[in-house]
């Protein structure tokens, strides 16, 4: 997760056939797919846990790739070993959903993951501030979390660059929510390093393709 990497979120995926629309993906080179556990609190849907963790991590660790766990959830200390044990890699927890991010964020890092901060559109760039030396990631959402079908918010990259300005450089910016090729180049002109693609990859007619697509746009170096 320290390169240009495009995350595939599993969210828009068909969970009937997960693994197969996975493995293509996989083979073509993916190296971060992309888990969106929401809790039906923090966010209003409720979407899935530790358990399909487990069930993609033989899959995905066998093909060199990591599970990035998003956890759209109130108090993600809670349950942060849940997802070490199912077998994930990084996590990255809301600012918003608790009221001890650095402890989470410490927490996590002591269960061997990888420690990443979301901030919603409301939350100024600022706020992680005070927590550098906790964080490995950072995730500006592009979108309110938890709404299917929302537009990007077109103010996104301009925030990404107040993240880029705040954080030391070897903290990669992640983005979610509305990527698609015009939006991905956008974020990462603005410094973003990781771009995380649901319905652009899962929705499209070839996701092997959409992948490609959006991982040579973000690697070009007009971007």
């Amino acid at each position: 997760m320290d390169g240009i990497e495009v995350a595939p979120s599993i969210l828009s995926a068909d969970f009937a056939r997960l693994a197969d629309q996975l493995e293509p993906l996989l083979a073509a080179g993916v190296r971060v797919v992309h888990l969106d556990v929401m809790d039906g609190h923090f966010v209003p849907p409720i979407t899935f846990g530790p358990l399909i963790v487990a069930a993609l991590r033989e899959q995905v660790h066998g093909a060199g790739a990591c599970l990035d766990v998003h956890l759209m959830v109130e108090r993600p200390e809670r349950h942060l070993e849940a997802f070490a044990e199912s077998g994930a890699d990084s996590v990255t927890i809301h600012l918003e959903a608790t009221p001890h991010p650095h402890y989470a964020l410490t927490a996590a890092r002591r269960l061997g993951l990888r420690a990443g901060v979301a901030l919603n559109p409301g939350t100024p760039a600022g706020a992680v501030a005070e927590l550098g030396d906790a964080l490995d990631h950072v995730l500006c959402m592009t979108v309110d979390p938890g709404w299917a079908g929302q537009r990007f918010i077109e103010r996104s990259p301009e925030k990404v660059a107040r993240l880029r300005e705040l954080l030391p450089s070897d903290v990669p910016i992640q983005v979610d929510g509305g990527i698609d090729v015009a939006t991905a180049v956008a974020c990462r002109r603005a410094g973003a390093q990781l771009f995380v693609a649901a319905s652009a990859i899962f929705q499209a007619g070839d996701a092997v393709a959409a992948w490609r697509e959006l991982t040579r746009a973000v690697r070009a170096p007009a971007a």
